[in-house]
């Protein structure tokens, strides 16, 4: 599990077969390796991987051909700068919101504006993901943890704020229109379209009891919603 909240770039070098070599650069050195072992979790561009090798600068992770499929890894270029990220320690502090390395999909930035304050910056997202987005909520693009200031539904578009230390610390200033992000709705939204599922499919069985069950009603009746 992770926070989104990015602790270094790296640069991502592809070695044959499903294999990466990522290295730290800038003074973001010893930010993630001074305390990584074999066997870590790391988020890169938040694609949760797991150290397979330490190397004198960085390490080396192997991505499966599904996650290849699934995000950017399949895509980028030897040498391309991607955000990185420890797991989180029990008792750290939760600065973002609750990543957990597991892309839901691919979108796109469609446009960039630099304001006096900050970036704002406009996603397209696939419907696979567009149903967890929500105005002021959260959503991880690649693996930075940024809260949605619009959305439109019926476009499946949503822009976020972006101020200028992550701007600068990140790989978002390296992207233009047409490029393309991993996306991760935010995992509370999945419970609880989980529980509405299971709340429609049993609240009409015979053999089911039990008052406590998760609807619409109930989550209505308790704030939720």
């Amino acid at each position: 599990m992770f926070t989104g909240l990015i602790q270094a770039l790296g640069k991502i070098k592809p070695l044959g077969g499903d294999f990466w070599e990522i290295t730290f650069i800038g003074h973001s050195l010893d930010v993630i390796l001074q305390d990584l072992a074999y066997g870590d979790s790391v988020a890169v561009d938040g694609v949760c991987l797991t150290v397979e090798k330490i190397i004198n600068n960085g390490f080396v992770a192997t991505a499966s051909p599904e996650t290849l499929r699934k995000t950017t890894l399949g895509y980028l270029a030897s040498e391309h700068y991607v955000n990185l990220e420890a797991s989180l320690r029990v008792g750290s502090k939760v600065g973002g919101h609750f990543v957990m390395g597991h892309v839901d999909g691919i979108g796109q930035l469609l446009e960039i504006r630099q304001t006096s304050t900050s970036w704002e910056m406009t996603f397209k997202a696939p419907s696979s993901i567009a149903k967890y987005i929500v105005p002021k909520g959260s959503i991880a693009v690649n693996g930075i943890s940024l809260t949605v200031a619009e959305y439109d539904s019926e476009a499946m578009q949503f822009k976020v704020a972006v101020i200028p230390l992550t701007y600068k610390e990140t790989n978002l200033n390296q992207l233009a229109p047409g490029s393309l992000v991993n996306l991760e709705g935010d995992i509370l939204g999945k419970y609880v379209e989980k529980f509405l599922i299971f709340g429609r499919n049993t609240e009409n069985l015979a053999e089911v009891t039990d008052d406590t069950s998760i609807t619409s009603a109930f989550l209505v009746e308790h704030g939720y919603l």
